[in-house]
């Protein structure tokens, strides 16, 4: 089908964002996206690795004695993403779909096909991975009737689109229960949550800071308050955070990445990760507080993993050839080996070595793996 206009993604991303702060919303949302890709039925779920337990399960057109039955092919449905589609090595917000990555006679032979999908005339799937961290993993997917044939370009592309959306909102409600902000006061409620949240206006103005965040701004660290504005330690980290806001007020249809696990350092050199909700649209979100741009959740990086070498570079502004050079020097690579497997001259290197230096702060390229390691950790990279 068509890809949908910018008035009904815009749409989609507000009822995505809506699932944040109510996550009974999301049968309904799924219909929306299946509804977007041409797709029957689908679900959401956020399991826990330790316990098997589900975190968060919302589903739509699925009949709840055919849902249960899924975990009868667990075994087999793993062993399809181990070796084919090969999920803890996928790019984050990249779909993929059963028929584009399990070789057709592997499908069609499982007990997972000819048992579950076929009789439902389910005859492909598109899948993201919303949430992948040590202990929890997130899953959104979408199945395609046989009267609609294989998933196509155009609907792996809208759903790239939605892909940063909904796992922020699924990565911010892993956080905390936001069930309960509809149900008592907004100050109250927050003041229940392990993780800092600032509630800000326009450029980052500070309208509302739960316990949490209050004794952070009290200990000047990760986060402060400057004049009553959120700030960062680091000026291109809080220029990050102010981005994100402002794009949260003005276009958050095109908030894309932008906002999702923003690499924060503490002043004893712990790291912790922000994550940004647009709070201006919607009916639900701007009830909150009506005056709300976003709202910023801050929490230790072991609650949600920051982002990649990419994402950090992004944030300190490095040219396409310094992050080149950038994961070369973190992986403890010589000026000369370095320069050899980036095809270029020492002295090019030693160029783009130095506007690293300069723009990430450090002086020696110790100090830059130190501080690296201490925005991703070791799991991650």
């Amino acid at each position: 089908m068509p890809k949908p206009s910018a008035e009904q993604l815009s749409e989609l991303i507000g009822a995505i964002y809506d699932c944040a702060i109510d996550p009974a919303l999301w049968p309904e949302t799924i219909a929306a996206i299946g509804g977007a890709t041409d797709c029957f039925a689908g679900l959401i779920a956020v399991t826990d690795l330790e316990t098997a337990e589900s975190r968060l399960l919302q589903s739509w057109n699925y009949a709840p004695s055919v849902l249960s039955r899924v975990v009868n092919y667990a075994d087999e449905i793993a062993g399809f993403y181990a070796q084919f589609v090969k999920t803890d090595r996928r790019p984050l917000d990249e779909p993929f779909s059963s028929r584009r990555e399990i070789p057709q006679e592997v499908y069609e032979a499982s007990r997972y096909y000819n048992e579950w999908g076929r009789p439902q005339g389910i005859v492909d799937s598109i899948h993201l991975t919303v949430l992948r961290q040590p202990t929890r993993v997130g899953e959104f997917a979408l199945s395609r009737h046989e009267h609609f044939g294989f998933v196509g370009d155009e609907e792996f592309e809208t759903l790239r689109l939605l892909a940063p959306h909904i796992r922020r909102s699924v990565t911010i409600s892993d956080l905390i229960d936001m069930r309960s902000l509809e149900k008592q006061a907004l100050s109250a409620a927050l003041d229940t949550v392990a993780a800092g949240i600032v509630v800000v206006a326009e450029e980052g103005r500070i309208l509302h800071a739960n316990e949490a965040a209050r004794r952070m701004f009290e200990m000047g660290s990760p986060v402060t308050s400057s004049r009553g504005f959120l700030a960062a330690l680091h000026p291109q980290i809080t220029n990050e955070l102010m981005r994100a806001i402002a794009i949260a007020q003005s276009n958050e249809a095109g908030f894309g990445a932008t906002g999702i696990g923003v690499p924060l350092i503490g002043g004893d050199l712990t790291p912790a990760v922000a994550h940004v909700l647009p709070l201006a649209h919607g009916d639900l979100r701007t009830r909150l507080m009506p005056q709300a741009t976003a709202a910023v959740f801050i929490a230790p990086s072991g609650t949600s993993l920051p982002p990649d070498l990419d994402a950090v570079a992004h944030i300190f502004g490095l040219t396409a050839a310094e992050t080149k050079q950038l994961h070369r020097l973190v992986a403890g690579d010589t000026l000369a080996k370095a320069a050899a497997a980036l095809g270029v001259s020492e002295a090019t290197a030693r160029t783009h070595r130095q506007h690293i230096f300069a723009k990430m702060g450090v002086v020696r390229q110790a100090d830059l793996v130190a501080l690296v390691a201490r925005l991703i950790p070791p799991i991650r990279r």
